[in-house]
């Protein structure tokens, strides 16, 4: 809701997170599309949405608006209008990223815990639908962050920089909007996440004992349950996945609610000793750091994707010391 702190660690910071997370992202979507890792195209079109929603979310929160706040303070990026619509598509990235990670939760929680709707809603055409429902929501909410912003200051007529209207904090009509867009984000998913996972987990144990009960003998012991060893799998992704979210984004949850309960502006960021401050641009960092974790939770827990990644290195490495040797 500011702009960029300064400092020597946000001026770190930032840089090392877009070039870990652009990249990294990147090689997911690559990777996933080929359709290689053995994963159904249901879960493939949601974990790709997941990818791409995150390298929105880098580009627009770290590279567009900290980066370039950092490094580039004067530059035409924070002329009022063009910053407006950085910090509205800011927003409905993260808002995108968010709800991709609450439909991917809710397709795994259909696919184990509802085998009756399975067959209908597990699949790829309604992914896509229900991703494009979800992004679309996500950016016509979001269009109103444009109109929350007004310029700091003038100079030959052209306004600069981007800080909330006073309107916003006491007009009813824009508290009843920061109410719903703190609810929707990330209160909602919280709660979603949490509940769903709690029911998912529950129906995986239940079925990996009853499973068990049913492999009796020694030789049935000796041998590996594939469905056993896929259902653990699937928890471990899970729990990864919406554990990491949970984790890194709860401060930037805290701050919110914060804000709302002892009804107190946002904070400026402009002295990076305030607890305030300290607070919110903590949950800031944390929740950006969240776009760059899943690929590597895939690359632990996935071992086909794994190989993917290894040999798309190696292709990389051959094709670039061919380029150089030619030369």
């Amino acid at each position: 809701m500011h702009g960029a702190p300064k400092g020597l660690l946000f001026a770190v910071y930032y840089p090392i997170l877009a070039a870990i997370g652009v990249p990294a992202n990147l090689a997911v979507i690559v990777i996933l599309s080929r359709g290689r890792c053995g994963l159904s195209k249901c879960i493939t079109y949601y974990l790709v949405s997941m990818a791409s929603t995150d390298l929105l979310v880098i580009i627009t929160a770290a590279i567009l608006n900290r980066i370039v706040g950092i490094y580039f303070p004067l530059s035409f990026m924070y002329i009022t209008p063009i910053c407006s619509v950085n910090f509205a598509l800011l927003a409905a990235s993260r808002d995108c990223s968010i709800w991709a990670t609450v439909i991917f939760t809710v397709d795994r929680f259909v696919a184990i815990s509802c085998p009756k709707m399975k067959t209908r809603y597990c699949t790829e055409k309604v992914a896509a639908v229900v991703i494009g429902a979800v992004c679309g929501m996500s950016c016509f909410k979001n269009t109103f962050e444009y109109f929350v912003y007004e310029p700091l200051y003038t100079i030959d007529n052209i306004p600069w920089h981007c800080k909330i209207k006073s309107i916003f904090y006491t007009s009813p009509s824009w508290a009843a909007y920061d109410w719903i867009h703190c609810i929707s984000t990330p209160s909602l998913p919280f709660v979603l996440i949490l509940l769903l996972n709690a029911v998912t987990v529950r129906q995986i144990l239940k079925a990996i004992k009853i499973r068990k009960r049913l492999c009796v003998g020694k030789q049935a012991e000796n041998l590996k349950d594939t469905e056993v060893n896929n259902r653990r799998k699937s928890i471990i992704l899970l729990f990864c996945i919406s554990g990491s979210f949970i984790m890194l984004w709860l401060l930037f949850l805290v701050t919110l609610l914060y804000v709302q309960i002892k009804n107190v502006s946002y904070f400026s960021g402009s002295n990076y000793n305030e607890s305030n401050f300290i607070l919110e641009e903590s949950g800031y960092m944390l929740q950006i750091l969240s776009s760059c974790i899943n690929p590597f939770i895939y690359t632990g827990t996935q071992s086909k994707f794994r190989q993917e990644l290894k040999d798309g290195i190696q292709f990389s490495i051959y094709f670039i010391s061919k380029i150089f040797f030619k030369k």
